[in-house]
């Protein structure tokens, strides 16, 4: 049985974990107010862990913390998207050129796998299945980098993008063409090409940055979409 610090330790990883899946997944919107006696409400907790997980999350660069106003979702400007994709770019860069020594039998077989994940989905037209597919690739393209410093890192700027995620590929150009870069990523890592591997995995970041602005942008600015 869990001792009772094990599970008020656990609870308020179940509270943040909530929270944070909730603003990731949109369900939350950029600019909401989270007030901690709704948010204790709906989960059955005390406001205690509620209040730690917002205090949490305002360090991820999820929500905002206004004196005197509340704890507010996080409205992303495109500077922020540009800054973090350039972490983005420099994170998973460094871990590309890094595979050539990490790249074991087991990782071949789960980048393989995964290829095939984001393929079927791509086929199939889910989006959302398909973004986390593409997710979790990038995901195993980090953790061929072998630190967990960064694989740290890429966690926090990875959930701050991640309800953004399916704004890069609504143009079905640009989903068509994602699943070229995620195929040529992959063969040219199992190749050992890594150059070209970081090459078409930056390119792909950036168009996938510039989708997101567009979106962002349109938002602004009431313009829909082309």
């Amino acid at each position: 049985m869990l001792g009772k610090e094990s599970a008020v330790v656990t609870v308020r990883a179940q509270v943040y974990n909530a929270i944070k899946d909730n603003i990731c997944a949109g369900r939350y919107e950029p600019g909401q107010r989270l007030h901690e006696i709704d948010l204790a409400a709906s989960l059955n907790v005390s406001r205690s862990p509620v209040r730690e997980a917002l205090r949490r999350l305002a360090a991820d660069g999820l929500v905002v913390e206004k004196p005197n106003r509340g704890v507010f979702v996080r409205q992303f400007t495109p500077r922020d998207i540009e800054e973090i994709f350039d972490v983005r770019v420099l994170l998973e860069s460094y871990c590309i050129r890094r595979s050539v020594d990490n790249l074991t039998p087991q990782r071949k077989e789960q980048l393989l796998r995964c290829l095939e994940q984001v393929t079927h989905y791509h086929n199939e037209e889910d989006m959302k299945a398909h973004c986390d597919a593409d997710c979790q690739l990038h995901w195993l393209f980090i953790q061929l980098g072998g630190n967990q410093l960064v694989e740290d890192m890429y966690d926090r700027i990875s959930a701050q993008i991640q309800q953004f995620r399916i704004y890069s590929l609504l143009s079905k150009r640009r989903y068509r063409e994602s699943l070229t870069e995620h195929t040529t990523i992959v063969h040219c890592l199992l190749t050992g090409n890594v150059e070209e591997a970081d090459r078409v995995n930056r390119r792909h970041l950036e168009l996938a940055r510039d989708k997101i602005n567009e979106y962002l942008i349109s938002k602004q600015t009431n313009q829909p979409l082309e």
